[in-house]
């Protein structure tokens, strides 16, 4: 095996094999979930109490996971298979371009600056004390908060327990079935559900199963949520310091370097086999900045002068030229949360877009102040 590709495969088993993001890749973000209020079709769809696979997996998850199986199965039983659950999950159309200039619009926006700004402001001692213990920037933290959830405006509005067991039990035809993962998923939200004293039943979030206001699956949720505020409870829907606490640590988890930038500029090469190359391994840092010049792509002196790997990484702009970004590790450590350059481009913009109206504001702010002493 080539240098290169060694380098690349030995970063994606450490990184990325072993991951279970928090949100799914091919899911969107908690903005295309659906309202907090249960609809009507919700009611009315029909469980899974008859079925004799759903109480073959209760049993199989109370074995494996210790678990009172009458408490498991009683639950399980209770699920509903929901339509538009296997309707969100299918990806889009065949042929549906993506875009990063539209992708971006939808959160870099006003209204999310300005709210990401005031919840800085709110929380920015718990932000100090994430940076500080695991050495995650506040930016970060804000803008995965922000794009997830608006802040905890937009969690998702459905039973969990009724999106697990669909995906477990009745996932869609006509994509790759990663029905095993949703099983396991279903399975850590029992295990979370016994060991906090919670009602299955109660918890709500996306069609895919994420929860509270990051959006943890609910193995992430048993992973590398914390108690950061120390109540002796995790509580990743009311608690903000819990929340920042628990993303900070998700990412430090996940191979985070304090200090280290998440990309450079980059010119690609115009020569398209060289730009291949440099794309092929996708966002795992897989080359020296030495070697991206070797292939006559440009990098700025800061980029040169970086000593770990990096990645071409493309963002496709419809039916214009695409953009590049050169991603470090700690671009690759976003996507382990959402496994997508483009959701951590958004990460990224929407945490320097919030960062620069807090310093501005707090300069007009002095300005204000010495006018009136």
């Amino acid at each position: 095996m080539p240098d290169i590709l060694l380098r690349s495969s030995r970063l994606s088993q450490a990184l990325a094999l072993g991951s279970l993001a928090c949100t799914l890749a091919w899911a969107a973000p908690a903005l295309a979930q659906a309202p907090s209020k249960r609809p009507a079709a919700e009611s009315a769809a029909p469980t899974y109490a008859g079925r004799a696979d759903a109480m073959a997996l209760a049993d199989e998850i109370a074995q494996r996971h210790g678990l009172d199986a009458a408490w498991v199965r009683g639950h399980l039983a209770q699920a509903r298979m929901l339509a538009a659950v296997q309707r969100l999950i299918m990806p889009p159309p065949a042929g549906t371009a993506k875009d990063w200039t539209a992708y971006r619009a939808r959160f870099i926006e006003p209204q999310r600056v300005r709210r990401g700004a005031e919840f800085w402001r709110e929380h920015a001692a718990w932000l100090r004390k994430a940076e500080a213990l695991y050495g995650v920037p506040a930016q970060v933290v804000v803008g995965i908060i922000g794009v997830e959830t608006l802040y905890g405006r937009h969690m998702g509005g459905f039973r969990v327990l009724d999106a697990l067991a669909t995906l477990s039990l009745d996932f869609p035809p006509g994509r790759r079935d990663r029905s095993a993962f949703f099983r396991e998923e279903l399975a850590q939200l029992f295990v979370l559900a016994a060991s906090e004293g919670l009602d299955p039943a109660s918890l709500r979030g996306s069609y895919a199963g994420a929860l509270g206001m990051p959006q943890f699956m609910p193995s992430s949720w048993n992973r590398y949520a914390v108690d950061f505020d120390g109540d002796g409870r995790v509580d990743l829907h009311g608690s903000v310091p819990d929340v920042i606490g628990s993303v900070a640590h998700y990412l430090a988890e996940f191979g985070w370097t304090p200090g280290l930038p998440t990309h450079f500029e980059v010119r690609a090469p115009v020569d398209t086999a060289q730009r291949a190359e440099l794309l092929a391994p996708d966002i795992v840092p897989s080359f020296t900045a030495q070697e991206f010049l070797d292939r006559q792509a440009w990098l700025p002196e800061a980029a040169q002068a970086h000593a770990g790997l990096l990645a071409l990484v493309e963002l496709q702009n419809g039916s214009a030229a695409p953009s590049y970004v050169a991603g470090t590790s700690n671009f690759y450590a976003i996507t382990r949360y959402n496994w997508s350059s483009y959701y951590a481009m958004a990460v990224i913009e929407l945490g320097s877009a919030v960062a620069q109206l807090v310093r501005t504001e707090a300069a007009a702010h002095q300005v204000s102040a010495g006018r009136t002493d």
